[in-house]
């Protein structure tokens, strides 16, 4: 089994629908709009967004994310994967009356349970919530940068993209950039190649969620190419959402054909009935990625994960030894 990495899950979005039936036992809430059966139920974008809150409600203590996380990273050894980050939001728990404290300590306590139990490496992106708007986004970086976590390596932002311009939350980013965290950000999912330019332009992220309506222009596919900018590629959940039609239609080609560096990711896994080794599963299959090429896909998640050089390092000596 190849050698895995992940840099692009929601961890809310990777509640289990069994974890999310014994959660809505427990205070009394009604899935019925959220699961069919054992499963999600497949939605649009907005009743997605509407479905993940109803979840992520569910979860109201610091053990019960602790779980989460500890469930999460298990599952990925168990695919293989050496390495993964969580998009955490800490608007999420001050919504049940959870102190972001909590919530981010709670998640850090699971990685660290999974890692010494299955040698998996993980670390933490706080994450604003963009149609939360401009004041919520800067209250959750400096949630990120003042929480004194080592797990705490970055800082993103999520949501509807669709709501504000990139510019309007700058000085979150600033203040994640000056606090020393690593950057990224949703762009290039609902909106195309102009809002990811102002994102690479106002924001100077590093790393871009999604990214792949960048395919749309080939002088933006040639800059994220030249700069380096690591494109975070979901696509089940590019499918399931409806960014696309189907596979075939899918620009994931496209973009490694123009030199964009790309790493495959799970977004939100039981929503978009997947998982990451399902997505590599998707790389081969249905976009024709070598065995090499799926390597190079951990290699690159590696390279642009928000890790110090040593852990890296070790990353990659393990990937290595691996081949």
């Amino acid at each position: 089994m190849i050698p895995k990495a992940e840099l692009h899950c929601h961890i809310e979005g990777a509640v289990s629908p069994t974890f999310a039936r014994e959660m809505a036992s427990r205070h009394n809430v009604d899935l019925e709009p959220v699961l069919d059966g054992d499963r999600y139920r497949r939605q649009n974008f907005i009743g997605f967004l509407a479905s993940y809150d109803i979840v992520a409600n569910l979860l109201r203590e610091r053990a019960d994310f602790e779980r989460l996380a500890y469930e999460h990273y298990s599952a990925l050894a168990g695919q293989n994967a050496l390495y993964a980050e969580i998009f955490a939001s800490p608007a999420h728990a001050e919504a049940v009356g959870l102190s972001p404290q909590d919530y981010l300590e709670g998640l850090a306590d699971g990685i660290e349970r999974a890692g010494a139990e299955h040698g998996i490496e993980g670390r933490i992106i706080v994450t604003g919530v963009r149609h939360l708007g401009p004041d919520a986004v800067s209250e959750a970086a400096k949630i990120g940068v003042e929480c004194g976590l080592d797990s705490v390596t970055g800082f993103g932002m999520a949501g509807n993209e669709m709501v504000g311009r990139p510019g309007d939350y700058a000085e979150a980013f600033d203040i994640a950039r000056d606090g020393g965290l690593r950057l990224t950000c949703h762009a290039g999912e609902w909106v195309g190649p102009d809002g990811i330019e102002e994102t690479l332009d106002l924001l100077k992220v590093e790393r871009l969620g999604h990214g792949v309506r960048a395919a749309e222009s080939d002088d933006l596919m040639r800059r994220i190419a030249e700069e380096n900018i690591v494109l975070e590629v979901c696509p089940a959940s590019n499918i399931s959402l409806g960014v696309y039609e189907s596979l075939d239609a899918h620009p994931l080609r496209k973009l490694i054909a123009a030199g964009c560096r790309i790493t495959l990711n799970s977004d939100d896994p039981p929503h978009f009935q997947t998982s990451l080794e399902n997505e590599y599963r998707i790389g081969r299959q249905s976009f024709g990625l070598s065995d090499n090429e799926l390597r190079a896909s951990t290699r690159t998640a590696i390279e642009a994960a928000f890790v110090d050089g040593d852990t890296r390092a070790r990353l990659l000596e393990r990937l290595d030894e691996s081949a």
